[in-house]
């Protein structure tokens, strides 16, 4: 049911048509500067008499969006938008339709383009009376109209907004209208491309090299999580969405390469909420003859040159806390963590102490959860919020860890840390596995807790267990999470907020 907006929108349309305008050009439309060029740059020539320099008056060329007209009879203020911001233009009818014919601007310009048609229109730069940096309109040509209005977003002289466009519901669903109408949102995305690039550069300039493994894989490997299944008819055969690319990595590096990395599409059927989304994004990289003290010391350089490229210091602003990337950040055993903030040390404890302490600490658990788990629970229900500043926790029981080397020196424990940030994990990585005898008597632990019932535990994978019989240097790998350190370098409370078109429920209507 089209609303009574739409129809008067579509009536316009069909008038454009009507008048022998196409109101969808196929042909390129020339330009030569942005809004925010013009608005930043333009400078005019006061000659000794004080009178402007009309022949240095800079001839533009600019497209966007229609987003505000002030109809003054035979000439107007309107403001166009392009992907730079906004700038007003001044719009005579004179100017625009020179000779007799003046349908242009009395029936298309006044009468029938509506708020969010694109236009393109050339003319001149000058200042207004005021001193606003502003584009005098010598040719307007209709590029794209618009059929649904748009929010019309107002801010009075008191600085309060009116019909803003802020239900989180409509932003993440129709994003599209949310970068047209919200100052700061595009913003947002723009500083994340300026973190993704950063630690791109940082990668590359190491000599790192970007690669590309499945996203369809045959097992689910290289995490704890519940996959998303899917079934490939000529092979008949399930086939899983990738939850990590750990194993396909780790295959290069036997396959000799030293250092690679992938920003990798992953998914996992889990929950939805302000720090999950069921597809995200994760940067993994693996490097030969490393261990995880070097790649503690990588990750703090990489960090802080990305905080300085992305906001232009180490220091960020994260709700009411200021978090600083500036290197070195501290280290924290996990079961130094969980005493210090439930006061138990559950380093010695077995599966059914652990349940005891669990149940003292109101923490929920079930039958298929083993030792490791146990220990995840209480360290994330007890102690991860409380690491605000950037802080490594190290040294994670091997039971937790079944791709990681055993700690060279701390018997029970592997050589992993987690990096807290802000009181959630935003990377994770180890001293890898590369003993292939250990490794699969690690994957049929993990084939026990499934049998228990655990879905997120890993599958055995055959041939990357075959690739590691063929020998694996020492190596250190990571992953991160490139939404959630978004979050970070933002500002922004979740991760909908970061995600260009989040997962959501299905509209219950047509829209």
């Amino acid at each position: 049911m089209l609303s009574e907006q739409e129809i008067i929108r579509r009536e316009n349309l069909q008038k454009i048509i009507d008048l022998g305008i196409d109101p969808y050009p196929p042909e390129l439309y020339e330009i030569t500067h942005s809004a925010k060029e013009i608005k930043d740059n333009y400078q005019e020539e006061v000659l000794e008499d004080g009178t402007k320099n009309r022949l240095n008056y800079q001839e533009v060329s600019i497209a966007g969006r229609l987003m505000m007209v002030r109809d003054m009879g035979k000439a107007s203020f309107a403001e166009l938008q392009d992907s730079s911001g906004r700038i007003q233009i001044y719009v005579r009818r004179d100017d625009i339709c020179p000779g007799e014919d003046k349908t242009l601007y009395n029936e298309v310009y006044k009468k029938l383009l509506d708020i969010g048609d694109f236009i393109g229109i050339k003319g001149y730069a000058f200042k207004t009376k005021v001193g606003e940096n502003s584009i005098h309109v010598t040719e307007l040509k209709v590029l794209a109209k618009s059929l649904r209005p748009l929010p019309i977003v107002k801010t009075d002289a008191e600085g309060n907004v009116h019909d803003a466009f802020t239900d989180p519901e409509l932003r993440y669903r129709q994003r599209y209208v949310d970068l047209i109408v919200n100052n700061g949102v595009k913003e947002t995305f723009l500083k994340r491309t300026k973190m993704v690039n950063s630690i791109r550069e940082f990668l590359n300039d190491a000599g790192a090299i970007e690669v590309d493994t499945p996203v369809l894989q045959s097992i689910p490997g290289g995490a704890a999580a519940r996959p998303f299944i899917t079934h490939h008819n000529a092979l008949d055969i399930p086939l899983y969405l990738r939850i990590a690319n750990e194993l396909y990595l780790k295959r290069l590096i036997v396959g000799g390469f030293d250092w690679v990395y992938e920003f990798s599409r992953n998914f996992r059927n889990e929950g939805m909420d302000r720090t999950h989304n069921p597809e995200f994004t994760v940067l993994e990289f693996y490097v030969a003859y490393k261990d995880y003290f070097w790649m503690m010391e990588t990750t703090e350089k990489m960090l802080e040159k990305a905080a300085m490229d992305t906001n232009g210091s180490t220091k960020v602003q994260v709700g009411d806390k200021e978090i600083d990337f500036k290197a070195p950040y501290k280290r924290v055993s996990i079961y130094d963590a969980i005493k210090e903030y439930t006061g138990y040390d559950v380093s010695e404890m077995d599966e059914d102490g652990l349940r005891k302490v669990c149940k003292e600490l109101h923490i929920e658990t079930d039958a298929s959860m083993g030792r490791g788990k146990l220990i995840d629970e209480i360290f994330g229900e007890k102690a991860e919020h409380n690491f605000i500043q950037p802080t490594f926790i190290i040294d994670y029981p091997i039971e937790m860890s079944p791709l990681t080397k055993k700690h060279r020196s701390k018997p029970g424990l592997v050589e992993r840390f987690e990096l807290m940030v802000n009181g959630k994990e935003v990377a994770n990585a180890y001293t890898e596995l590369n003993d292939p005898i250990d490794q699969r008597e690690r994957f049929e632990d993990q084939v026990k807790l499934m049998e228990r019932g655990d879905d997120e535990a890993m599958y055995i994978d055959h041939d990357f267990l075959r690739s590691l019989e063929y020998g694996m240097p020492p190596t250190s790998g990571i992953g991160f999470g490139i939404d959630r350190l978004a979050m970070l370098f933002t500002n922004q409370p979740s991760i909908q907020e970061v995600l260009f078109f989040p997962q959501m429920r299905p509209e219950k209507k047509d829209a």
